[in-house]
């Protein structure tokens, strides 16, 4: 196994590796160490079944679902994420996965299966060399702070399509607005992130609406330094995990008209925040 480093916040490619063949030799803690010390890992030439897939990702804890996706048939946990000329991807800003859950989850599992020739990299965000690059008197500001983190925020624009809101009607009442800190403790490693993203966190709580929107809009922009990156070049067969406890991630969507196409899985893990 050979681990390269993608930047110097966050980020590894593990070459020599086989994932499935690790897992049935138990080295499940390796590949969970390597993801608390990088928070991004790449696994180039991986030819997985989304079964399989499903099964790796259950190694970080139990599987979630997604309101507003489709599925792998018969695998409601693998989640086909796929951009078309006619359906182009909605998502076009830095985010963690499904704040909008009581307990987002911990880890996501996304593999290549349809890769555009050029373009459609995904950006990544450490959480936690954002936190360290705070003041200190931010730092201790931010510390009790709650935010809101709503489903109706994130997709917008799918409910503000014809027939959307009624398409989506049992997602909006399964889902309503959820409160998480601002500052989260990460429960493997220990070590504290900022906890609000541009696509799902509404509000700060307890402060008035211009403190709020100023205080997220500097954590957003603060978040995502450049110093704070990675960029991932996706190819066909590649797997690529991530912590979604102490990272943000963005695509970028710059290979159209050409399609792409990913399997994602997600989990809550053992310890959610």
């Amino acid at each position: 196994m050979k681990v390269t480093g993608l930047s110097g916040a966050l980020g590894a490619e593990v070459a020599d590796f086989d994932v499935m063949a690790a897992l049935s030799s138990g080295a499940e803690q390796d590949i969970r160490d390597l993801l608390n010390r990088y928070e991004v890992l790449c696994f180039r030439n991986q030819t997985v079944t989304p079964t399989e897939q499903r099964d790796l990702a259950s190694i970080f804890g139990p599987l979630q679902t997604h309101p507003a996706y489709g599925t792998v048939d018969n695998l409601p946990e693998v989640m086909l994420l796929e951009s078309t000329k006619e359906k182009p991807s909605k998502i076009e800003v830095w985010h963690s996965d499904m704040t909008f859950r009581e307990h987002p989850p911990s880890v996501t599992v996304l593999k290549g299966v349809t890769i555009p020739p050029v373009g459609g990299d995904t950006l990544f965000a450490s959480m936690t060399s954002a936190y360290e690059g705070l003041s200190a008197g931010m730092k201790a500001y931010l510390e009790p702070l709650y935010a809101v983190h709503d489903f109706a925020q994130g997709f917008k624009e799918s409910l503000s399509e014809p027939g959307g809101r009624e398409r989506l009607k049992d997602a909006l009442n399964n889902n309503p607005p959820i409160r998480h800190r601002v500052i989260q403790t990460h429960p493997e490693t220990g070590k504290k992130v900022i906890f609000v993203n541009a696509l799902f966190t509404s509000h700060i709580e307890d402060v008035s609406q211009l403190e709020s929107d100023s205080i997220l809009r500097f954590l957003c922009q603060h978040a995502v330094l450049p110093e704070f990156t990675c960029r991932v070049h996706w190819q066909q067969n590649s797997i690529v995990m991530w912590d979604n406890r102490s990272t943000q991630h963005k695509p970028v969507n710059d290979f159209l008209p050409a399609p792409r196409a990913l399997h994602r899985v997600v989990s809550e893990g053992f310890v959610p925040y």
